[in-house]
């Protein structure tokens, strides 16, 4: 149930305060054995979590067909407004369709997570898959009767909230399969997003040649749903009680039993239940780490999503190589997406969420840093060799950002907290892009610079430069374990970080590097001062801050 202690008195504040405030699943005992065979009759068989990996991977590469809505540009363009003796479209508004898209794709992500949670998977995604058909029939209606408008809406709106609800369903699901592989499960998910948009971009065209751009997004539209609604009745969550290598879905040890492991002065303190497991979506979304991740979320995709959208472009002008190789680059630069989607993913299971993200965010800085001075120097293997990098570690932050929120606020939070980070990629999208082209267009129009001239692009990079800076910067203070949030600080301690498993403390000190040895008598004795029964009820009461435990529903 709801806790309404807390809810605001305004109506309209009270509902959104009571969406994001419940995310407990709700299924019937029928409904949770049904979940348990996979088929119809005698054709059913046990349901394997395995099967959520193919599943998944496919229904994210539909998905991924957002990315290559580029090819319809021209087409719809040039249909809709004519084109000039020259074969050019005499406007440029089709584009429009894939902003409109991105902004309703990461604001369904956000509004419809809580909800996701509450229904499971597989009812959201049928209800995603459904949007994204009809968005897709709406724009095929627009395109035959030369309605602009009708594009935007249908493809746009409806289609761009229906992948919204499509693309956080199957990543939801996996995470609270794979407790024991978080980042695998998540790498695999996405990295098939990054699939979608090399393999599907390569259908439209000669589609459109063979029956038409009106008949190309009937068809698409169709098979699309067919294939999405197959997946999506692979998707579920587990049964209550679910363990998997000695892991509950909260990555709580459990005994022979199924039961938690409690925490006593017998027992060593790594095994204190996981605060993830108790907070609430409420809780989780006002939290200080939450805030934080954002931040570092958005500094990690705002160069993926500004600067690589004009790769081909930079490719021709600044290095005068031909449109066909730009292309190639373009396709060769997808694969690096969706490597770092599934490389990074894998890693962080070994390596640590957060230290991935450092590696990546590092990787970036680096790299804007340098590429004005490769790109003034002509040195093009240097500039994608770094250019490839980039890409790799933007895709490398879609891979990890699932894991890394499941680690934090617990799997029952997931769909709401992925759908609204991604909000972060949105803003990244539009408004970086905006600011880019307006700077880029200015500079062109005061007639002191061609495209040819790398400085209209180096002013640019600077501010991307800045807000990965402060995204790298931030991630320092995204306090990761339970030794982070529960260790007193020393006196005169005003922040501390964690860098590759080790603790910097700042203070009116200065700066304190704590060993392995030093972190580790503290901690022993800051549990020894909790042996008592009250004092370790004071330890869990910090440890549920205002939220609720769910653990108990799930054996109920």
């Amino acid at each position: 149930m709801t806790d309404l202690s807390n809810a605001p008195s305004n109506p309209v504040l009270r509902v959104i305060y009571n969406h994001y405030n419940d995310t407990t699943a709700r299924r019937s005992p029928e409904q949770i054995e049904r979940e348990e065979r996979i088929g119809l009759g005698p054709l059913s068989m046990p349901f394997n979590r395995w099967l959520l990996f193919p599943a998944a991977f496919i229904f994210q590469a539909i998905c991924g067909s957002l990315y290559a809505w580029s090819v319809f540009n021209d087409p719809i363009d040039k249909l809709i407004y004519g084109s000039n003796a020259a074969g050019k479209a005499l406007q440029h508004n089709a584009v429009i369709s894939f902003y409109i898209a991105v902004g309703c794709f990461g604001c369904s992500a956000a509004i419809n997570g809580p909800w996701l949670e509450r229904v499971g998977p597989r009812k959201a995604s049928l209800v995603g898959t459904t949007l994204f058909f009809i968005g897709n029939m709406i724009a095929a209606v627009g395109i035959h009767t030369k309605l602009i408008g009708l594009i935007y809406f249908g493809y746009g709106f409806v289609g761009g909230a229906g992948l919204g609800l499509c693309y956080i369903s199957p990543v939801s699901a996996l995470q609270k399969w794979f407790p024991d592989r978080r980042g695998l499960a998540a790498g695999f998910a996405v990295c098939g997003f990054g699939a979608g948009s090399i393999a599907l971009a390569k259908v439209p065209l000669p589609l459109t040649k063979a029956i038409g751009l009106t008949n190309t997004f009937i068809t698409l539209g169709c098979c699309y749903f067919a294939v999405m609604f197959m997946c999506c009745l692979v998707f579920r969550i587990p049964p209550p009680g679910f363990t998997v290598n000695g892991l509950d879905v909260y990555r709580n040890k459990v005994d022979a039993n199924g039961d938690i492991e409690a925490y006593t002065t017998q027992k060593s303190a790594s095994n204190m239940r996981d605060p993830a497991s108790t907070m609430t979506l409420i809780d989780s979304i006002f939290s200080t780490e939450y805030r934080l991740i954002y931040l570092m979320f958005f500094g990690n995709s705002l160069a993926g999503l500004v600067f690589l959208s004009r790769l081909a472009t930079i490719v021709v002008d600044i290095f005068g190589k031909s449109d066909a190789t730009g292309a190639t680059i373009v396709a060769i630069n997808g694969g690096f997406n969706l490597a770092g989607r599934l490389f990074f993913a894998t890693a962080s299971d070994k390596l640590g969420r957060k230290t991935c993200y450092i590696i990546m965010l590092v990787v970036q800085v680096i790299v804007l840093a340098t590429l004005p001075t490769i790109m003034e120097n002509q040195s093009y293997p240097a500039f994608l060799a770094a250019i490839w990098m980039l890409t790799a570690c933007y895709g490398g932050g879609f891979g990890c950002i699932p894991a890394f929120l499941c680690d934090m606020f617990g799997p029952s939070n997931i769909g709401a907290l992925h759908g609204i980070i991604l909000t972060a990629w949105a803003v990244a999208g539009v408004g970086g892009g905006l600011l880019f082209t307006k700077i880029f267009n200015d500079l062109l129009a005061s007639g002191q610079y061609t495209v040819k001239d790398v400085h209209i692009y180096a002013i640019n990079f600077y501010w991307i430069l800045a807000i990965a800076s402060i995204g790298f910067f931030v991630i320092g203070f995204v306090k990761t374990t339970i030794r982070d949030r529960l260790m007193p600080k020393r006196e005169g301690e005003f922040s501390r970080l964690r860098l590759f498993g080790r603790i910097i403390r700042f203070g009116s000190f200065g700066v304190e590097y704590v060993g392995k040895d030093k972190e580790e008598a503290e901690w022993s004795a800051f549990v020894n001062s909790r042996s008592s029964p009250d004092t370790l009820q004071e330890v869990d009461a910090q440890m549920h801050r205002d939220g609720k435990a769910e653990v108990d529903e799930l054996k109920m």
